[in-house]
């Protein structure tokens, strides 16, 4: 019991009363399933690594004992999840990769002048606490400032067929006043591809380089929460439609599409004639986006 409650008061500011409340749903849910937690303390404990990912990033314990990742997750899911996560990442990179990440640090991925006003915009992969509840890392595009414009939240777990895969709990877009007008701007510097394809792009990316066979993301009723749905029960932005549009296909579990690991691109005789030049650029950024990825994760393999 004492260990719950130390581990609770690294997570939670007992000095902030809705805090304090969730400190105290924590140390109970663990002493509600005390085996479960017992086997991933012991999981964090295997190796020197290992423990100091769990201090540096305690939101692990956390994240086990709260309904989160996708709809109707189980205790035993996301200690699963937990536990497979860090397993597939500690053995590919190495130390600074993983202290980095999970160390409240971003490690950038690529980074572009966008105009004069807006100056540069980067794509980092980071584990920020705000992020646990739909993932156990993001891929995210920054502006100055650390202004987030479009993230992809995600974990790495098995499949059913035991195959390695990224799983995406969530997508979020811009949450400032001029969100429309920055994200035409985006879209025009990238010509015409639209933010929301650039970090599904970037996740693919992401995907290929750590490693995985798989991409599957949460859908409508995958979604852990019910904030992309409005008051009248009318939703925000549909997840399944735009994964179908990606080319993603349903799986046996409604909660979850597959998406492809590698973008689908037109052909020259599928583009008219006047916008090829413009997807010819548009591409051109696409591989230099794939290739800072590659390279700069290819620098952290162990």
């Amino acid at each position: 019991m004492s260990n719950f409650i130390e581990l609770g008061k690294k997570i939670y500011d007992l000095n902030n009363p809705r805090e304090a409340h969730r400190f105290a749903v924590f140390v109970a849910r663990c002493l509600l399933h005390p085996q479960r937690m017992s086997r991933l303390e012991k999981f964090f404990a295997q190796s020197e690594l290992l423990t100091k990912v769990a201090q540096s990033y305690p939101f692990v314990y956390e994240q086990a004992t709260r309904a989160f990742f996708y709809h109707r997750s189980t205790f035993e899911e996301r200690a699963r999840i937990i536990e497979e996560n860090m397993e597939f990442l500690s053995a590919r990179f190495n130390e600074e990769f993983m202290l980095t990440l999970y160390g409240d640090k971003k490690i950038e991925l690529w980074r572009m002048t966008l105009d004069e006003t807006l100056g540069d915009m980067n794509l980092v992969l980071c584990a920020e606490p705000g992020q646990r509840k739909e993932g156990l890392a993001a891929v995210m595009f920054n502006l100055p400032d650390e202004v987030p414009v479009y993230q992809i939240l995600f974990w790495v777990a098995r499949s059913s067929d035991g195959a390695w895969a990224m799983w995406i709990g969530a997508m979020q877009g811009p949450n400032v006043d001029d969100a429309k007008d920055l994200v035409k701007r985006i879209t025009k510097r990238c010509h015409g591809c639209r933010t929301k394809n650039l970090i599904l792009y970037a996740a693919q990316a992401t995907a290929r380089s750590i490693g995985v066979e798989k991409i599957f993301a949460v859908t409508n009723e995958g979604y852990y929460a019910n904030n992309h749905v409005r008051r009248d029960r009318k939703l925000k932005t549909s997840f399944s439609d735009f994964w179908a549009e990606a080319g993603g296909t349903p799986t046996r579990d409604e909660r979850f599409y597959e998406l492809p690991l590698t973008e689908t691109r037109k052909t020259a005789e599928e583009i008219p004639t006047h916008k090829r030049a413009l997807y010819r650029r548009r591409f051109a950024l696409l591989d230099d986006l794939d290739a800072s990825i590659e390279k700069t994760l290819r620098g952290f393999r162990s």
